[in-house]
């Protein structure tokens, strides 16, 4: 049996906005379709494992209002444990604005200032016997507090660092054992220059695996000091939403089950793909018969 995923960060009430293209300042563009669907990184990447086969527990905070009620109900649907949920009586749970254009490619407006940051409300369960435990930027103090516990029990943590201040990112990089950078979280963090100079500035500890995904141009690792590029895989985008966090999800799944770091990455490619060739939010996700076809497919973009 596998061994549960514990994911730390936020859940978003996502408002979706489809339109034929991208406005660019001063424009008004019409609306294709609308819906309202739950989304952030770190429940996203608990519903991805779910789906994959494996076991994840979602450690977060909603508002005690009809958003809050409804995303736990959404999560535990999709076979996500939520006793680690805090419902706070002040405050609102999470949004956020997602446009998509007809290429699948999105842009998002987040409000992450609804909630109190404090990372006291995690719950005080036992994290020995966890696979892996996985950790967005976006809520800084409740992923501290759950890597520094996760470090004393020995299990082995995945940060997805995407957002957030240069020196709670840091405080964050300094803690965990595998890095997962957006290409825009990385040149946030780390300034101008090359993919390759800008993960070995960011390394730091030579045992610690750093990488930075980029989309259809696949992803970056730098592994005992050498870059391992990984192909993403060639697909017919519907929506790019919840890509990275599906990746950051089928990675520390990965690396649960006793793949190496580059194996995993190939898995979390595929997972990926399968996401945003289908689209539909959680509904979207690709089971573990999808991901495996993806993977025997071939059907990379070249490095």
């Amino acid at each position: 049996m596998k061994r549960k995923i514990v994911c730390v960060g936020n859940l978003v009430l996502d408002e979706v906005f489809q339109v034929a293209s991208l406005p660019a300042s001063g424009i008004k563009t019409g609306v294709l379709a609308y819906e309202k669907r739950y989304g952030g990184p770190a429940a996203t990447a608990a519903v991805a494992i779910c789906r994959l086969g494996g076991t994840a527990s979602y450690w977060g905070r909603v508002a005690d209002d009809p958003a809050g009620e409804a995303g736990i109900a959404a999560l535990r649907q999709h076979g996500v444990d939520c006793g680690g949920v805090a419902v706070l009586p002040e405050g609102r749970t999470l949004r956020a604005i997602v446009m998509v254009d007809a290429r699948g490619e999105r842009s998002i407006v987040s409000d992450r200032h609804g909630l109190s940051l404090d990372g006291s409300v995690l719950p005080e369960d036992r994290l020995d016997e966890a696979g892996a435990v996985l950790v967005d930027s976006r809520w800084p103090a409740g992923a501290l507090i759950a890597l520094d516990r996760a470090r004393a029990a020995g299990v082995v943590t995945v940060l997805d660092a995407d957002g957030g201040t240069t020196a709670d990112n840091q405080a964050l990089i300094d803690r965990a054992d595998h890095v997962v950078f957006s290409s825009e979280g990385l040149r946030d963090h780390a300034g101008e220059g090359s993919p390759e100079e800008l993960l070995r500035q960011c390394a730091g500890d030579a045992s610690r695996v750093v990488a930075v995904t980029r989309g259809s141009s696949g992803s970056l690792w730098l592994i005992d000091g050498e870059i391992v590029a990984v192909p993403a895989f060639r697909v017919d985008v519907a929506d790019t939403t919840g890509c990275g966090d599906t990746f950051h999800g089928a990675y520390a799944l990965g690396l649960s089950e006793g793949r190496d770091p580059i194996a995993a990455a190939r898995f979390a490619s595929a997972a990926a793909a399968v996401k945003a060739q289908r689209g539909r939010g959680w509904d979207g996700m690709g089971d573990r018969a999808a991901i495996e076809a993806m993977l025997a497919s071939g059907a990379v973009h070249p490095v």
